[in-house]
């Protein structure tokens, strides 16, 4: 177990409970905040939040927003010295990327097991936000769990806080928009490269129309580099 693993501290409700509403106050404040379709997050029961990423503040936002307290799974990179223990403490999992985390793939099937809800950026990293690529790890944890995947489209944070800015953009708009549940449905084992594969693909299409909606429907709140090409 790597020394990020051992620093980082243990979830406590208490906080958890208390920063989201914290959270939320801040970013309303901040920027010209508009949350869509929370009513399509189940309200019990195991769940994949699985969102676009293109800015720093997609995590904490996501967190801060959705109808449920989630646990992240967030890179390794970000565990280091006291953020560590604080990330722990509120829920959130480190994970390595370029190359399968086990650790981190158990982690969230016992938060999604335990009937709780476990957010994915399964792109990766920052970028375009367009879901080009989906990682095998976002349907793996699908299949497993049969949890519902309910995909996150989060719009105009790129804008809102530019890479290598130190302040934000006050009053920028931003969007978050939560679609309809999605069920993974292939056949094959679960735990088997080619079905996680298959699964993946299903699912990347199905961010993409999700996506494509959202952004049709905010594009004033769409930074000009997560545009989708309009005539694709």
């Amino acid at each position: 177990m790597s020394s990020r693993r051992r620093a980082t501290g243990r979830r406590k409700p208490w906080l958890v409970a208390a920063s989201r509403p914290l959270g939320q106050l801040l970013f309303r404040s901040a920027f010209r905040l508009t949350v869509e379709g929370a009513q399509h997050v189940p309200a019990a029961g195991p769940v994949l939040l699985a969102g676009n990423h293109t800015g720093f503040l997609d995590g904490p936002l996501v967190f801060a927003v959705s109808p449920r307290s989630a646990t992240f799974l967030a890179k390794s990179e970000l565990f280091v010295g006291p953020l560590a223990r604080a990330l722990g403490w509120l829920g959130q999992v480190p994970v390595h990327r370029g190359r399968p985390d086990r650790a981190a793939l158990r982690s969230g099937l016992s938060v999604l097991t335990a009937g709780g809800v476990l957010g994915v950026f399964p792109e990766g990293t920052r970028g375009a936000g367009t879901f080009d690529e989906v990682s095998d790890g976002l349907a793996y944890l699908a299949l497993r769990s049969g949890a519902p995947v309910v995909p996150v489209v989060v719009l105009g944070t790129a804008a809102a806080l530019p890479k290598g800015a130190r302040l934000p953009r006050l009053r920028s708009p931003v969007t978050v928009v939560f679609g309809p549940p999605l069920q993974v449905r292939v056949e094959g084992d679960p735990r088997a490269r080619r079905t996680v594969s298959a699964a993946a693909e299903q699912l990347r299409l199905a961010l993409v129309a999700h996506l494509r909606s959202a952004a049709g429907a905010g594009a004033d709140a769409v930074a000009p580099e997560n545009q989708l090409e309009r005539d694709a």
